[in-house]
């Protein structure tokens, strides 16, 4: 909102009014108003949930020093909600299209999980909200997250293509018959594209056409855009869960959110600038800039959510942080076409995802084979398994994060190491 007021100020001339066209200026605005909300509204809300008694409720899981979370607030994820929207709303173009969907998704899985908090703290439903609803939820919004991004006239990239490259009716529409041919060899031109970027592989992108390659051109979008929205479906839904699981210990989800955001900002900035990427010789994304300002305010709530949730946390996100940290995650890569790096960057979220599955996989074959199920893991999600081990909490939360900064780094590297 207050890019239209000083965007207006600026057409009349009003001196400083300009600097707030630039994406720097905005999106560290954005980075220390998230901040500014998050530490000044954080204390509040902790207050009135403590008077609510809006507590966690612990369940025993022979756990060192698990009751002393006992009674703990939850439902802190609003902090970080607010802290995330408040900035968008000042500081980025509201008619972007990649805003709209950042905001969109934001919304959708804070509500989702206030519904799973609210069964679970209020109703006194330690299952919370049942898992084929929170499924449900995800798949609509993956839906129509994919529907948008395949269909949308605004979500385009732009492409340097050979003529060997463009469809009849662009040649026809795009070169100019009287140019030499040596002129027209090449031709930047923005336009709406299946395409994705892979790492580590040169000439880094992957086109989702090629999955229906089998299939003949004349049905082949059809099929594309099918493929494109279970992707994007399956993807929402493994990321969100996977933060998810990852929220058990004080801190853990909430700086290794903080530290896959940043690495995100920075793919979203050198995505969205067409020098970087014609430097890196990536994919260039216009109009991407704007979620930009939505990273610096996603980093700056997640940092300062963290400040009251470091351990010993004074404050626990709940699902309704949780799931909605995961799905922005998975959203946002999906958006700046960084989705196969996600198994990288979100190496985290993907371990926590992966020990559950493994522990109760196994648990269940050996039920059946030997009559007594047996383990893989001490205990699952992964993090509980160094519990149990013995390990203390705040050692398994910087080593956590550790591990994420490399994988985020690594993430980063992949633009120039192919």
């Amino acid at each position: 909102m207050l890019y239209y007021l000083f965007e207006y100020l600026d057409k009349l001339n009003v001196p400083g009014a300009g600097v707030f066209g630039y994406i720097s200026f905005r999106s560290a605005a954005a980075v220390i108003t998230s901040l500014f909300i998050s530490m000044l509204i954080g204390k509040r809300i902790i207050l009135f949930l403590q008077r609510k008694q809006v507590g966690e409720v612990v369940r025993d899981l022979g756990l060192e020093g698990q009751y002393r979370k006992q009674g703990t607030p939850s439902m802190g994820g609003i902090i970080i909600l607010a802290s995330i929207i408040i900035p968008t709303l000042l500081f980025a173009k509201l008619d972007n299209i990649y805003v709209l969907l950042m905001l969109l998704t934001t919304i959708w899985l804070g509500l989702i999980g206030y519904l799973d908090d609210y069964i679970k703290i209020f109703k006194k439903n330690k299952e919370g909200l049942a898992g084929r609803f929170k499924i449900i939820g995800q798949i609509v919004l993956g839906l129509i997250v994919g529907l948008t991004l395949f269909f949308s006239d605004d979500v385009i990239i732009v492409e340097k293509l050979s003529l060997s490259d463009l469809s009849p009716r662009e040649k026809f529409e795009l070169l100019d018959p009287s140019a030499p041919v040596s002129v027209q060899n090449e031709i930047t031109l923005e336009r709406k594209s299946s395409k994705t970027t892979i790492p580590f592989i040169k000439d880094n992108e992957f086109d989702y056409s090629w999955l229906v390659a089998f299939i003949n051109e004349e049905h082949r979008q059809l099929w594309t855009w099918l493929v494109f929205v279970i992707i994007t479906i399956f993807i929402l839904t493994a990321v969100s869960n996977g933060a998810n699981m990852t929220d058990g210990l004080d801190g853990l989800a909430t700086g290794v959110s903080a530290i896959i955001g940043t690495a995100l900002g920075i793919l979203a900035y050198v995505s969205s600038n067409m020098i970087f990427a014609d430097y890196l010789n990536i994919m260039f994304i216009p109009y991407s800039e704007e979620l930009v300002i939505f990273a610096g305010a996603y980093i700056g709530a997640t940092i300062g959510f963290l400040w009251y949730n470091s351990f010993p946390a004074q404050v626990f996100m709940g699902d309704m942080g949780s799931l909605a940290l995961g799905g922005i995650i998975a959203v946002f890569a999906i958006v700046i076409r960084k989705e196969l790096l996600i198994p990288v960057l979100c190496g985290i979220f993907l371990v926590e995802n992966l020990s559950v599955l493994i522990q109760v996989a196994w648990f269940k074959r050996t039920k059946r084979k030997y009559g007594e199920g047996r383990r893989v893991f001490l205990m699952a999600p992964l993090h509980h398994h160094y519990q149990k081990k013995g390990y203390p909490e705040p050692k398994i939360v910087t080593r956590f994060w550790i591990v994420a900064l490399i994988l985020a780094v690594i993430s980063i590297v992949t633009l120039k190491i192919r």
